[in-house]
């Protein structure tokens, strides 16, 4: 049990530390200015309601000698470098050389709702015919959606894990069974820790506190990590098996039967 918790942590802690896409080489391509709903996305945290249609107006520039052909947009939301909701619309256009073009989509994000809650980093990428991006605008999105979403049952499994991983660590304590290496020690709290920043980080996008954004979670992770790292090396050393003394010996001595002779 212990090592399927740690695993389950663990997945969790690779999808902040490695799952972050690698950035296209098309990249920047476009210079991109986006408005949900009529208003700027660009430092700023936009309100998206599920019930409702939104609005995206995208403003591509290209200060290229060549023109650039455009074959989607793509809105997507990404927490602990896991994409939790990716709307695609193909509407192709093509923006000319040391020009511009304005765009105007209609969304139905009906779904969302199911899918995320909370504040979430979010981009909208411009992309081509091989799906590299052409250009993008990152904003964070507060998302109106449903507490039993994606984004929200993937909180509460992560916490489920966690709180396993603290009891498997703390009963391992309490009944002297932790390794009597110090550093072994450390690491048999490790995952427990890992698991309390991933809760940590997502309890605060769930309430809209903060966003779930590189420059906070891996500081966050990391940090739990290495507190739940150093309370395991300074746990007690287990105490030694008490060892066998005279008094806990009982010998058993067999006495032969009486003989009875016979004249």
């Amino acid at each position: 049990m212990g090592r399927v918790i740690a695993a389950g942590v663990a997945l969790g802690l690779c999808g902040v530390l490695l799952g972050a896409p690698p950035a296209s080489a098309e990249a920047g391509s476009l210079d991109v200015q986006v408005s949900i709903d009529r208003r700027p996305i660009a430092d700023a945290t936009v309100p998206v309601d599920p019930a409702k249609q939104v609005e995206l107006q995208v403003v591509a520039t290209n200060s290229g000698s060549a023109p650039i052909k455009v074959r989607s947009v793509r809105l997507s939301g990404v927490a602990l470098a896991l994409t939790f909701f990716a709307y695609d619309t193909t509407a192709p256009f093509e923006v000319p050389a040391r020009g511009s073009v304005t765009r105007t989509f209609v969304l139905d994000l009906g779904d969302l709702a199911g899918q995320a809650t909370g504040l979430l980093p979010s981009s909208v990428e411009l992309l081509d015919a091989q799906r590299a991006t052409l250009g993008e605008a990152t904003t964070v999105a507060d998302v109106r959606g449903s507490f039993w979403s994606v984004y929200g049952v993937f909180g509460l499994a992560m916490l489920v894990l966690t709180v396993l991983a603290w009891l498997g660590a703390l009963l391992a304590l309490a009944r002297h069974r932790l390794a009597a290496n110090r550093w072994r020690r450390g690491l048999r709290f490790l995952p427990a820790g890992f698991g309390t920043g991933l809760v940590a980080v997502i309890t605060l996008s769930v309430l809209r506190l903060v966003p779930p954004e590189p420059a906070i979670e891996i500081p966050v992770v990391l940090g739990a990590a290495a507190i739940a790292f150093l309370l395991g090396y300074l746990t007690p050393h287990p105490a030694p098996p008490r060892a066998v003394t005279d008094s806990d010996t009982t010998v058993r001595m067999a006495v032969p039967p009486t003989q009875e002779f016979t004249r």
